[in-house]
């Protein structure tokens, strides 16, 4: 019986091994013998006849004895695959946020599979260990992480399997990552509030963001305080355990002795939260306090007054991330960091110290930063 028409082991070996390469399957290096033997189903024999032929065909380079084959490939010649992409939230809200559906959009538009991970970190509890479990059981080729702690991202950067931090304190975790670069304007903001008298001035952030030490924008503006000539101390970077009944509590303590007269909220939904305790307390923004926040949201346009913000392009971050998934799609290992352009919007939320408040001490008894 002939076998005209029929492909031996070997052939469908080096067929299977020579697409995986044109796929990206592998990065850098190809698995060794006994691994890739396993994941085919053959012999070890049968590996390294097939790889024998791909060293012929240059797709391969012999790095020497017992040592794994190097994968030589142009970008050119790699044909893109689709992945299936989860996207890790911060909070569940995020699921609503324009720029984060766009960019789910964006995702699926260019041929991949991506999907809002169904629980968000928030509710995981920003704990690494619980993370762990929740994403070890998500088939997923690549991840992007929302606003990660250094904790979480750090995790993420020893698995295998590629992310991708979007925003989030990843300054020094070896991942790719964007985020905007908000320290100019945070200097900014902090002159304007001391040109026009504050000097009671606290800022409100999340939990992450201050342990276990200040973030970048958390070390912008106490340093431009110290700068201004205005002490800090905790009382400007006040500790809360990242619950919203906390949060409430802060709020009231603050509001017991030495009222701030600025406060700088990061996030919409903290802000949100701080304009509703405000008026419950009687208090508006600016006749009897200055209010900012770190952050843009699309909402903001509908109060009266406007509220002051830190804005930015959510453009540059969608065409990263797909830029990223690409990469990733390729076999590159991407893992370059970016920063975009922000800047801070007047609204009509800051003003003068209000006058009720120029008889109360300047400054808070000064405490050791958190």
């Amino acid at each position: 019986m002939s076998g005209k028409g029929f492909s031996s082991v070997t052939d469908q070996v080096s067929d299977r091994l020579r697409e995986s390469l044109l796929e990206g399957h592998w990065r850098g290096k190809l698995p060794g013998r006994k691994r890739l033997a396993e994941e085919l189903g053959c012999s070890q024999w049968t590996v390294e006849e097939a790889t024998r032929r791909l060293l012929k065909e240059g797709l391969l380079v012999a790095e020497g004895a017992g040592r794994r084959h190097r994968i030589v490939l142009s970008e050119e010649v790699i044909r893109p695959r689709a992945l299936r992409v989860a996207i890790l939230l911060y909070e569940e809200s995020d699921r609503k946020a324009s720029y984060m559906v766009d960019l789910l959009h964006r995702l699926i538009a260019v041929g991949h599979e991506a999907v809002f991970a169904e629980k968000s970190m928030r509710q995981l509890g920003m704990e690494p260990e619980s993370i762990e479990r929740f994403v070890r059981g998500i088939e997923a080729d690549a991840w992007v992480v929302m606003a990660g702690s250094r904790r979480v991202l750090e995790w993420f950067a020893e698995q295998p399997t590629p992310a991708f931090a979007l925003f989030g304190r990843n300054s020094r975790v070896p991942l790719a990552s964007i985020s905007p670069n908000k320290g100019v304007a945070m200097v900014e903001l902090v002159d304007r509030l001391v040109d026009l008298g504050h000097r009671r001035i606290v800022m409100l952030t999340r939990e992450e963001r201050r342990k276990p030490n200040p973030g970048l924008l958390e070390q912008h503006f106490l340093g431009r305080l110290e700068e201004r000539g205005v002490p800090t101390g905790s009382y400007n970077l006040p500790d809360w355990g990242d619950r919203p009944g906390e949060f409430r509590e802060v709020l009231d303590s603050l509001f017991e002795y030495t009222p701030p007269t600025a406060l700088i909220v990061d996030q919409p939904s903290l802000c949100v939260a701080v304009m509703q305790h405000l008026s419950r307390l009687g208090i508006s923004a600016p006749d009897g306090i200055s209010l900012a926040c770190t952050d843009p949201t699309d909402f903001f346009e509908w109060c009266s007054p406007s509220i002051t913000h830190i804005a930015w392009d959510s453009r540059p971050f969608i065409n990263r991330v797909a830029k990223w998934a690409d990469n990733i799609s390729r076999g590159k290992d991407d893992r370059r960091k970016n920063s975009s352009k922000a800047k801070l919007v007047s609204g009509g939320t800051v003003g003068p110290v209000p006058q009720t408040h120029k008889s109360v001490p300047s400054q808070a008894p000064r405490r050791s930063p958190p």
